[in-house]
């Protein structure tokens, strides 16, 4: 009896040491904690979400919208184009919304207006391009969503180019960050989104050059003092803040660090309890927890043997084919586990036969990380030259049959002048 009840004790604190220990881990998988009510970080390369937050939730956007709207015009339009300033794209903003102070009639560039857009965050220079692309706003809204079903987003729907407030212009995180991760693989969008100030010329409407525009994303401006407030983050390379008041205060940013390129979303966001940015905080979070616990390993070079196959109809000099990669293999892991081995899976095309030339695509290879497949074409590494050895047997075949008839037709007639001999005599 006594045994039994040692072993429950023991079993029991068998118990209390596994709960303590999964604690530990889960708080260690989870010690990211944001005030924001949404929020996402993402590895811009692979479109892997790192942390998330009510992602899906849907939301007001705000100056966010913008962000559709420059990728939209940089595709339509060349940088050179003029386009000219309406009526409504000056008259038609609701108060308390932020202009570029443009004239009706003036004429400026597309990149111009892109650089007001997105440095200034003018909701007058997105009425300009809108109207510039399609003619209208509601014509370049629906070219709007039309492009976000593309990109594969499922819960958006914009009604105009600059983020003005309407109960059915709406977002979610995950869509912002699919629409953004996009956007970002144009050159030009971002070089304008790491801008931090931008002039507008002389116009034939404006002949003055006062008309100054600042980022809005406090993360881009360089402030050397240390106070709290103090939101310059030294990696950060775009992208756009946005602000209403049912949206309230709202960031899309990215920053790269080495060969990790991180974008965050914050949705939502108001102050922290000490009284600061929580759009701010909160990404400067997700960022150092990115590239604390996050890095690109490099896998495997271009040219890397994979394996070495046996070609069975080759050359005794060809028959052994070395397989190798096509391009460089780079995955995204975690801190912990970059020296653990990554087996790769192969997939050889079926019934490899020679002959078969140096750069062949013959296969393909996978490596799967954290989730994600990265999939490359194996190419041959050198020639593999067909055997003639199934000629030879057919040669040798052929003259063991031709010497075998020849002989018999010989035994034949060494017969046929035996039997003549004898009858003769």
């Amino acid at each position: 009896m006594k045994n039994v009840k040692k072993i429950l004790v023991l079993f029991m604190l068998l118990l209390v040491l596994i709960s303590f220990f999964n604690f530990k881990i889960y708080a260690a998988e989870n010690d990211l904690q944001v005030d924001s009510p949404v929020a996402l970080l993402m590895d811009s390369k692979t479109g892997k979400i790192l942390y998330e937050k009510n992602i899906d939730k849907k939301m007001y956007p705000a100056s966010l919208t913008k962000i559709l709207t420059a990728i939209i015009v940089l595709e339509k339009c060349d940088l050179n184009e003029t386009a000219t300033v309406s009526y409504d794209a000056v008259m038609n903003i609701s108060y308390g919304y932020l202009t570029a102070n443009l004239q009706i009639g003036e004429e400026l560039t597309v990149e111009q207006l892109l650089y007001v857009l997105m440095v200034g965050s003018s909701n007058d220079a997105a009425i300009v391009l809108a109207e510039h692309v399609s003619g209208s706003v509601e014509e370049f809204s629906k070219l709007m969503n039309e492009k976000a079903k593309e990109l594969g987003c499922t819960s958006t729907n914009f009604v105009n180019p600059n983020g003005e407030h309407d109960k059915n212009h709406y977002t979610t995180a995950r869509d912002l960050s699919i629409i953004t991760r996009y956007a970002m693989q144009n050159e030009t969008f971002r070089k304008i989104v790491s801008t931090t100030s931008y002039v507008l010329p002389k116009t034939n409407k404006y002949d003055k050059e006062d008309r100054l525009f600042t980022t809005t994303n406090s993360l881009l401006v360089f402030n050397s003092n240390d106070r709290d407030d103090n939101y310059y983050y030294k990696y950060a390379i775009g992208v756009k803040t946005g602000f209403t008041t049912p949206a309230q205060n709202c960031l899309i940013a990215s920053a790269n660090k080495g060969d990790l390129e991180l974008l965050t979303v914050v949705l939502g966001a108001g102050e922290t309890d000490d009284g600061l940015s929580a759009r701010y905080k909160d990404t400067i979070k997700m960022f150092e927890y990115g590239y604390s616990n996050y890095t690109f390993r490099e896998v495997i070079k271009a040219g890397g043997i994979v394996q070495t196959v046996v070609i069975n109809n080759a050359t005794r000099d060809t028959k052994k084919l070395d397989v190798a990669i096509a391009n460089d293999v780079s995955v995204l892991i975690k801190m912990e586990d970059r020296d653990n081995a990554l087996l790769p899976e192969v997939h050889l095309k079926e019934k490899l036969k020679a002959p078969i030339k140096a750069g062949d695509v013959i296969g393909t290879v996978t490596y799967n990380v954290e989730g994600i497949d990265y999939t490359e074409d194996l190419l041959a590494s050198n020639d593999v030259k067909k055997s003639n050895l199934f000629l030879r047997i057919l040669l040798i075949v052929v003259i063991i049959a031709l010497v075998r008839m020849y002989l018999k037709s010989n035994n034949k007639k060494k017969r046929k002048n035996k039997l003549r001999r004898r009858i003769n005599k």
